[in-house]
């Protein structure tokens, strides 16, 4: 019913540059795209990067300066645009999202398939 779909990843050398994408689609449910998460080979999953409703962002300090998170509304896409790449970047990517039925009321944490992203020294 809820589906998050991911694009963007790839393999890319240190200090180049990937443009994520996740569009969400939902009948009968609001959906509210909050932000991305990384989870590294062997490591836990980890926030890089929230959006709230007014467009206000934070960012994990490790990736500050760097990516930018930024949704166009009307498309109910997010995106994660990643500059200046390292290879501690390597990992898969995970957007999520809240959603609720039309008809109910409670909402849940919703998340994509992932997307590898691979940054080769």
């Amino acid at each position: 019913q809820v589906q998050l779909v991911e694009s963007g990843g790839g393999l890319v050398q240190a200090g180049g540059s990937l443009r994520l994408s996740c569009a969400a689609s939902g009948t009968l449910f609001s959906i509210n795209l909050k932000g991305w998460y990384r989870q590294a080979p062997g490591g836990q999953r980890e926030l890089v990067a929230v959006i709230n409703s007014d467009g206000g962002t934070n960012y994990a300090d490790s990736v500050k300066g760097r990516f930018t998170i930024s949704k166009v509304n009307t498309k109910n896409t997010v995106y994660l645009q990643m500059n200046t790449l390292k290879p501690e970047d390597t990992a898969v990517y995970y957007c999520n999202a809240a959603a609720k039925a039309t008809y109910g009321t409670f909402w849940y944490d919703y998340w994509g398939q992932g997307t590898q992203v691979t940054v080769s020294s």
